[in-house]
């Protein structure tokens, strides 16, 4: 299986299973230097971690990371930081009865398809499970990223019919870190956790939109070209697992916007709006950059639904594991993560072209 690596300069390589023995990461080209823990990273995991409550799979992990190099004196050395979270609350057996059917909405047609063998334990490498190294891997970008004042923000504000919007009056980043959905606005979550409970006893699920908000970032990030800011960032975003739209500053409301309303126009003093989202030609321009995914409903769900076994016969599945009702929760601190592994990979390509660049006009205050 190839393309297990994202990034060029700062790359990030993970392996694993769901039901295997461990997952764990590889993070090379880390700069040296930056003061680096397994209890430094543990808070980025926790809040992705299953089992955190109801809305959640009921699989127990504590997601315990260690480090096993890289790291000396409790400072990165510069050389390949290995980490490794051991799995302890697989279930194999629950699988047992599903192993020769193929689950619709999952991987398991086209793996099968494209490798002549799969692994039907949760998924196998195809499971969100492989998730948690992404999170381990870019708290170590969010940390040091951290040093240069850019900071990295997540919440869902959709799910299913509920949603919310920055200018909604009860909209408050605060709140993501306190409620159980991740939802900056309480009257939004309460709606949504009256359906998930709902949806929790049916045996269904729901989807989710997650925004993304990274303060801080410098002019001039990204390529013009190929690896244009957004394309990379969308890139990142859609190879997380469920994730079947991204969208970048206004996203798809730019096609009904006239150009006089869409372009941001510019003042000695700043921009006067984001509608791009902090990206011009794919280069950033120093304003927050704005991002929302959208989560596909989980696929994992209780309920009979059609399908085929491993000899073309018809047939009827139920998944009957531990699994959430919406995949889109647990989400987001992975959003934040993929979004670190982005802007850490593209810092250290203009850091290593255009560190000696001297702009022939001052930057306008942001």
């Amino acid at each position: 299986m190839a393309a297990n690596t994202w990034g060029e300069l700062f790359r990030v390589t993970t392996f694993g299973e769901s039901h295997g023995a461990a997952i764990g990461a590889v993070v090379d080209g880390c700069p040296p230097g930056l003061a680096l823990s397994a209890a430094a990273i543990q808070p980025f995991l926790d809040r992705r971690r299953p089992g955190l409550n109801r809305f959640t799979t009921a699989r127990q992990e504590t997601d315990q990371v260690e480090i096993l190099s890289g790291v000396f004196d409790g400072k990165t050395t510069g050389t390949p930081i290995a980490l490794v979270i051991h799995n302890t609350d697989q279930r194999s057996h629950d699988y047992d009865d599903i192993k020769d059917k193929f689950r619709p909405g999952h991987a398991d047609y086209t793996y099968a398809h494209k490798y002549g063998i799969r692994d039907y334990r949760g998924g196998g490498r195809a499971s969100a499970r492989e998730t948690a190294m992404r999170v381990a891997a870019g708290a170590v970008a969010q940390l040091y990223l951290a040093q240069l004042g850019i900071q990295f923000r997540a919440g869902v504000v959709q799910i299913g019919s509920f949603n919310t919007a920055p200018e909604h009056p009860q909209f408050n980043w605060q709140h993501v870190y306190d409620d159980p959905l991740y939802c900056p606005d309480p009257e939004m979550s309460a709606a949504a956790q009256t359906l998930l409970k709902q949806l929790l006893k049916d045996g269904d699920s729901i989807g989710a939109r997650v925004r993304l908000e990274i303060q801080g970032v410098p002019v001039g990030l990204g390529e013009p070209i190929f690896d244009r800011f957004e394309a990379e960032l969308a890139h990142a975003l859609m190879s997380i697992n469920a994730v079947k739209a991204v969208s970048i500053g206004d996203g798809f409301a730019v096609a009904a916007q006239r150009g006089s309303e869409h372009r941001d126009t510019l003042t000695p003093h700043g921009f006067t709006t984001n509608h791009a989202g902090g990206v011009l030609g794919g280069i950033t321009t120093g304003q927050s950059i704005i991002a929302e995914v959208a989560f596909k409903p989980t696929s994992s769900i209780r309920i009979d639904g059609q399908t085929i076994d491993i000899h073309g016969q018809a047939t009827t599945i139920a998944t009957r594991g531990r699994h959430d009702p919406c995949v889109g929760i647990r989400g987001v601190p992975v959003v934040e993560a993929m979004a670190a592994l982005v802007v850490m990979d593209l810092w250290l390509r203009h850091r290593a072209q255009n560190a000696d660049v001297t702009a022939a006009f001052p930057l306008i205050e942001r």
